[in-house]
């Protein structure tokens, strides 16, 4: 009950639409029916509706920055909203929950790696469903790594365009995130027998680059 309050006062606050919340709807009930992805566009639409939502909603709350606009030639001009950055950290965030979650989904029979991905590394499901660590897990791992890389550097070129207050918690979650990956690299791809964790020193020594970086970037 307290979540529906919070809900409709954010709504009446900031400018929300509604199909963001319809599509994370969406989302949660292709977990009810799928267990597979043939392609990363199945992939993507599932991650689109469950995370990258998360970034449009977000970014409408957080607003833009539009301090840059205030001289007399740029008036007529509308602040940048960077709504493709913002999904793609959405994005990015839900491709690292997956690489760093197989050996749990795995346990329940789901493969949220694309299965085509799969085979163009010659890695079969039953190799996953066994936990094969090999240099073809290897290099699926490294693959699908590098594409969620490129998610995080769409998504950071967006920051600068969000309110100033916003941009230190926002660099914080991209950073953090990201160095899941990392993890994952250090523990050779194995993310069967163990699940890739940043430990909380290293959280809060990134808090201070983060700040850093939302105040020159």
């Amino acid at each position: 009950e307290n979540y529906d309050v919070a809900l409709v006062d954010t709504l009446q606050r900031f400018p929300m639409d509604i199909q963001p919340f319809r599509d994370m709807i969406a989302g949660q009930r292709m977990d009810l029916y799928r267990s597979r992805y043939e392609t990363f566009e199945e992939l993507y639409l599932y991650c689109y509706r469950v995370a990258g939502t998360v970034g449009l909603m977000s970014t409408a709350v957080m607003g833009v920055n539009s301090t840059i606009y205030t001289a007399p030639w740029h008036q007529d001009k509308q602040p940048y909203v960077p709504t493709e950055e913002a999904i793609a950290l959405g994005i990015a965030n839900q491709l690292t929950n997956i690489l760093r979650d197989v050996g749990e989904d795995a346990k329940r029979g789901r493969i949220y790696i694309p299965l085509e991905d799969l085979a163009k590394f010659n890695y079969t499901e039953q190799d996953f469903f066994k936990g094969v660590v090999d240099e073809r897990w290897r290099a699926l791992m490294r693959f699908q790594i590098d594409r969620a890389r490129q998610f995080y550097s769409t998504s950071d070129q967006g920051i600068t365009y969000l309110a100033p207050d916003a941009r230190w918690p926002v660099w914080a979650a991209s950073m953090l995130y990201g160095q899941i990956l990392e993890v994952i690299e250090r523990n050779n791809y194995d993310v069967f027998s163990q699940r890739a964790y940043v430990p909380q020193w290293k959280k809060l020594r990134t808090l201070p680059v983060a700040w850093m970086r939302s105040q020159v970037l």
